[in-house]
């Protein structure tokens, strides 16, 4: 699978899941030569796609809440405002929290580097920025937005998978982010002093605030929607409820306040919300979400998934975390070996989902047998996976960025300064045990009981 996936993404520069579903013909292959009947091999892979349910559902509603927020101009009204912050004398910060407030609203740092991304490019280096600068400071903001985004797929992915609630999983990745962003942000404000007195041409900014501006009615009233969602999850409402609730009010707004129709309305939930502005940037920006932009997330998880079953349920994988556990004795260790097994499928499989879901199997019992919540497994895993990702220059997220902003990795991967300090903190709060969260008794008690209860409805399946 590592063959053919280096071969097809690297070289070729397709899709990670044909090369997916030769691996898992492979791995079929071995495992029925080891004894195993084709049908306990089938239900390895049903086992594997069951895991992955619980995230795509909510992939599905985060399609379905990002075309309904274009569309009502919620993510326009964030846009509009942020873009407002920018300073020149302070412009790689404004650039930071600008990428991160976008990526925060719609969930994508892909989208967020094609838009404001490019238009920060042109912007710093007219006012003599090195390139490397700027793309890493739209690095460090869009991927931070995307990590802490309830809309984000990897966000989404990496809960799911583990078990752990989206907005606990949310939560639990403040205490490494949050640090490594002050410390870009400190980083940032240094270098970029010098480039504070420089002329600063505004002409890009100011024409996406006018398109903008044609295209939507933007208004602070907007703003409530997000806010109401997010008292929701402070109040302690379950993610899918909360989601829906935003998804609701976007729906209505964007027939009451923007003036569309129904029927626009149900398109933007269902393909995505359309514009044609005649800024390329613009039309970029919001022409996306919809249920349907989130079958290639799902699709890749499926197969994903299905490759995982059958290296799980066959002890493959087994095999594999065995050596790995060996040296991993301690906690601080075992959370070093999950960040180094991202980084390393990063490397191998060249893509960002793989290096969340692979992992993410490998390592779920290691951390019950060590009575460690699994939020701490789904933190390191978005540390380990999401964020190195883009210092592989064959993975589809270097690939990415080095055709769309125009940098190499090795001309940005020394800025991207958010990106190497978060799995560095993270292993350093592993070996320290600084917030490092283990299972109370009671959840020991009631994992053993689901366990108990799993083991007897597959014994009962079998007897059938």
């Amino acid at each position: 699978m590592i063959v053919a996936m280096l071969f097809t993404v690297a070289v070729l520069e397709k899709e990670p899941h044909i090369p997916l579903l030769i691996g898992t013909a492979i791995a079929i292959l071995v495992t029925m030569l080891h004894g195993y009947e084709f049908s306990e091999v089938e239900e390895m892979m049903y086992k594997g796609i069951r895991h992955a349910l619980p995230a795509i559902v909510i992939i599905i509603l985060v399609g379905l809440v990002i075309g309904s927020w274009i569309g009502s101009g919620v993510v326009a009204t964030m846009i509009y405002y942020g873009l407002q912050l920018i300073d020149p004398s302070y412009f790689l910060v404004v650039v930071i929290i600008l990428c991160g407030i976008v990526a925060l609203a719609i969930g994508s740092s892909w989208s967020t580097m094609a838009t404001v991304g490019v238009a920060s490019m042109g912007i710093g280096i007219s006012m003599g920025i090195s390139p490397g600068m700027v793309a890493g400071a739209v690095i460090c903001g869009a991927y931070f937005g995307d990590k802490m985004s309830p809309l984000s797929d990897t966000t989404n992915l990496a809960s799911g998978l583990t078990g752990v609630n989206l907005f606990e999983h949310i939560k639990h990745m403040f205490y490494t982010t949050i640090p490594a962003l002050v410390i870009s942000l400190i980083a940032f404000f240094i270098i970029g002093q010098r480039f504070g007195t420089k002329h600063f041409d505004t002409k890009n900014i100011n024409a996406i605030l006018d398109t903008m501006q044609n295209n939507f009615l933007i208004t602070p009233w907007l703003l409530l929607i997000p806010v109401i969602v997010i008292a929701l999850v402070i109040l302690k409402v379950p993610a899918i409820p909360a989601i829906c609730m935003g998804i609701v009010l976007g729906f209505f707004a964007q027939i009451f306040v923007q003036g569309g129709t129904i029927t626009e309305a149900l398109t933007a939930l269902q393909t995505g919300y359309t514009i044609e502005s005649g800024n390329k940037l613009v039309d970029e920006l919001f022409n996306r979400g919809g249920l349907e932009s989130m079958f290639y997330t799902i699709s890749l998880t499926l197969v994903a998934m299905t490759f995982g079953g059958v290296l799980e349920y066959s002890g493959m994988l087994s095999a594999l975390i065995t050596q790995v556990l060996r040296v991993a004795k301690s906690t601080g260790t075992l959370i070093a070996s999950v960040i180094v097994s991202c980084i390393g499928t990063n490397v191998t499989c060249s893509e960002q989902y793989i290096s969340i879901i692979v992992p993410s199997r490998m390592y779920i019992n290691a951390f019950k047998e060590k009575q460690l919540h699994p939020k701490n497994l789904s933190r390191a895993l978005e540390d380990g996976g999401t964020l190195t990702s883009v210092f592989v220059p064959w993975n589809t997220c270097g690939v990415f960025i080095a055709s769309t902003l125009g940098v190499s990795v090795i001309e940005y991967a020394p800025f991207a300064i958010l990106n190497y300090t978060v799995p560095i903190i993270s292993i350093i709060f592993g070996y320290i045990g600084f917030k490092i969260i283990k299972l109370s008794e009671q959840e020991i008690e009631n994992g053993s009981e689901t366990e108990q209860h799993t083991q007897k409805q597959a014994s009962d399946a079998d007897l059938a």
